[in-house]
Order: C-alpha cells, then structure tokens, then sequence
C-alpha cells in the first residue's frame, strides 16, 4: 500500500504581512495627500516633491519585500527605515517653522510608523524598540525641543509597534508547539497501526510457535522457548517505542509547517460505502455462528475494514485464552444511528483487572487491535465479562462519525 506525504501549514504571522502592505500603500497615499492640501504654506515645496518621487516608488516596488518574513530581510528593514528617518529630518528644511510648531504632519507622516511595524512583525518586540526609539530621535531633532506631541506620537508608535512584535513572538512560539503536538499525534497514529498489524500477525504466530513447540518437545520445544523471548521482546517494544524527535517542524517564511504520513484507503475515490457482511464471512465456521441482516449494512470502507478487523481480533482472543474448540458468536445490528457489532464466547470471562495487567505486560489485543482500531473510526468498543458466563464485546460505529471518517479521508487525499 503506497504511503503519501501529508503537509499542513499554519500560519498566524502572514496575516499581519498581508495588513501591513495594504497600511503601507495608503498611508503613502495619505502623506502624498496631506502634502498636496497644504502645499502652498510649505517654504520649500519641490523638497517635498522629490521625496515623494522617492516615497511612492519605493513603498510600491517593495511590496513583495512586506509579503511575508523570508523577502523582509534585514537590509531591507534598515534600508526603509532610514527612508522615513529621511524624510523627517527633511522636513524643517520644507516646511515652515511656524507648522512645525504649531504640529504639522512630517513628510511622511504616518506612514512611518509601517516601517517600525515591518521590524515588529519581522524580529519580535526588542527590534520594535530599536526602530521606535530612532523614529523617536528623529522626531525630537525635527521638532527642535521635546514637546507634549512628539512624546504622545513616539509613545503611541513605541507601544503599538513593541505590543504586536511580542503577539507575533507568542503566535511562532504556539505554532511550533501545535506543529510537534500534530506530529507527535500522526506518529503514535502510524506506530499505533503497526502495532495492530504486528499483534494481528507476527506476535500471533510466535505465540503460536511457542504454544506448539512447548507441547512437541525436544528440539521444537528449544524453538518454542526462542519463539516467547522474541514475543516477549518484540511485546514490549510495540508497547514502549518512543515517538522519535522531530526534524519535520519548521517556522517557515509562512509559518509553522508539520508533515505526516498517510496510508490511502485500498478503495477507489468514488467507492462511497461498503458492505459490512461479506468482511465477516470469513470469520464464521464450525464453531462460530454469525447472525447478519438480510439488507446490506452498509459503512464507510474504512469503517468497514476496521470493524470487521476488531472482530477479527476479537476471535483470536476467543482462540487463544479459551481454546481452538470454543463456541462464538457474531451478532450484527443495522440501527439508524450507527452499526452494532457483538463478539460473545462461552469461556469462563476475564477476571478484575486482567486486561490493565495484560497491557502493562505488553499484550495488546484489546487495547490496540479492538479499541485502538474502534478509536480511530469514531467508535466505542465495550467489553462485559462475568466470571464463569463468557465475555461480549460490543463494538459500536455510530453512522455519522462513520460518514465524517470517509470524509476526512477524501479531503485529506
């Protein structure tokens, strides 16, 4: 079965990429506008006319520059902050004294401070400082003395600017966090599948080889000995692996970025639902009874597979504590809510706390191959045991999370 690579991006940051380039352009219309308002009480209006020659083109041809972190290089940041530091150092030399008094916008008024923001957004709150306190500078020089408005407008930009640069740090800090929780959940998904696979094959045949070589004897029963160490040891390996540190997380140019594998479903993108009846038929013989509607029950193929491998599992327990000779019986409920499944035997039950002791001791045939499998279809399955009057697992696939699980499916392929 071909595996495919899955790969969710997320991303808090690129919003606020995507707002600063649209401030940047309309702030830039607005400074051009407040100049040609006023240009007429300006000392020296072509000053400000070259500066705008220079403003506009250069807040246009930047644009990719603002589109995300990785083209806001550093260069960049310095450049375009020294192109508003300019352009209010000019502005006693353009406008009049008396203006500048009275409060007058700097040449390029607001649109400044979008040149602190690119630094918050880009390097968190400590190069938001920076950038504020030489606008602030500036601002001081342009002014000739440290008024209350220059105070209000630095403080405002310094806060603004410091505030948004500690949020982006916060959003990259969340996101690599989300991205390893993602990837450490796809990787116990993936490790918990293996395991059922191996618990339906691999441990059952060793268990088996032991069982077998221990009642042969002689040389098989040395083979049967090698075989349970290797059970035991393959056991607690299924049971103990750790999840391996994680190289696929990044905090990309456009966010946190986590990649997990996937296993396409064996059916055809347009097989909608599957027939549940045909899956346990195999399951039936001599010494188990299967009890099955006349109309198909009809599940999600996934679902489908799933429900009718636990009940595979289910058997096999039936097998192996009660015996190869022992009665069971399958009972399969078509309700309008979902589809019941129950796997009864006629052994002597499982005793108080057997299952939590079996799984402490590596031996995952409830844990991993019933519930584990029932877990990730949107199932429940419960097991009632009465010491001397057998063992029933109801194994319940409501018709909705059945619905939802194909649909995740699709959209993921």
């Amino acid at each position: 079965m071909a595996k495919r690579e899955r790969v969710m991006r997320m991303s808090v940051e690129q919003p606020l990429w995507r707002a600063l380039t649209a401030y940047r352009v309309l702030t830039m219309l607005y400074a051009i506008g407040l100049f040609v308002a006023a240009h007429e009480k300006l000392d020296r209006p072509w000053l400000a006319v070259a500066y705008y020659a220079v403003l506009a083109p250069w807040t246009l041809a930047t644009l990719p520059r603002v589109a995300n972190a990785a083209s806001c290089t550093r260069r960049f940041l310095v450049a375009d902050l020294t192109v508003a530091l300019v352009g209010i150092l000019l502005t006693p030399l353009a406008d009049s004294q008396q203006r500048i008094v009275d409060g007058g916008p700097t040449l390029p008024s607001i649109w400044t401070a979008g040149s602190v923001l690119a630094f918050a957004i880009k390097g968190g709150w400590r190069w938001a400082a920076s950038a504020s306190l030489l606008v602030g500078v500036a601002n001081v020089i342009q002014r000739g003395a440290f008024s209350r408005d220059t105070l209000h407008n630095v403080l405002l930009v310094c806060i603004a600017s410091i505030a948004i640069g500690y949020v982006v740090e916060l959003a990259r800090a969340s996101e690599r966090t989300l991205a390893r929780a993602l990837e450490i959940e796809a990787a116990t998904r993936e490790r918990e599948r293996l395991a059922r696979d191996i618990h339906d094959s691999v441990l059952q045949v060793l268990a088996m080889v032991q069982r077998r070589g221990t009642a042969l004897g002689g040389e098989a029963a040395e083979l049967g000995r090698l075989a349970g160490e290797q059970e035991v040891a393959l056991r607690t390996l299924v049971a103990g692996g750790m999840v391996p540190p994680s190289h696929a997380s990044e905090d990309a140019s456009q966010g946190a970025v986590v990649r997990a594998v996937e296993v396409p479903d064996e059916e055809p993108d347009d097989a909608s639902s599957r027939d549940l009846r045909p899956l346990l038929v195999p399951h039936a013989g001599a010494k188990v009874t299967l009890s099955e509607p006349g109309a198909p029950v009809l599940l999600a193929p996934r679902a489908a597979r799933e429900l009718a491998a636990a009940v595979g599992a289910a058997l096999d327990n039936v097998r192996r504590h009660v015996g190869a000779d022992a009665r069971a019986w399958i009972l399969v409920e078509d309700e309008p809510d979902g589809v019941i499944v129950t796997v009864r035997d006629e052994g002597p039950g499982i005793p108080e706390g057997r299952l939590a002791q079996a799984e402490g001791e590596g031996r995952l045939g409830v844990a991993l191959s019933i519930r584990g499998r029932l877990r990730d279809i949107g199932g429940t399955a419960e097991l009632i045991s009465v010491p001397g009057q057998g063992t029933e697992v109801e194994l319940k696939v409501p018709r909705e999370e059945a619905r939802d699980t194909r649909g995740k499916a699709g959209r993921a392929r």
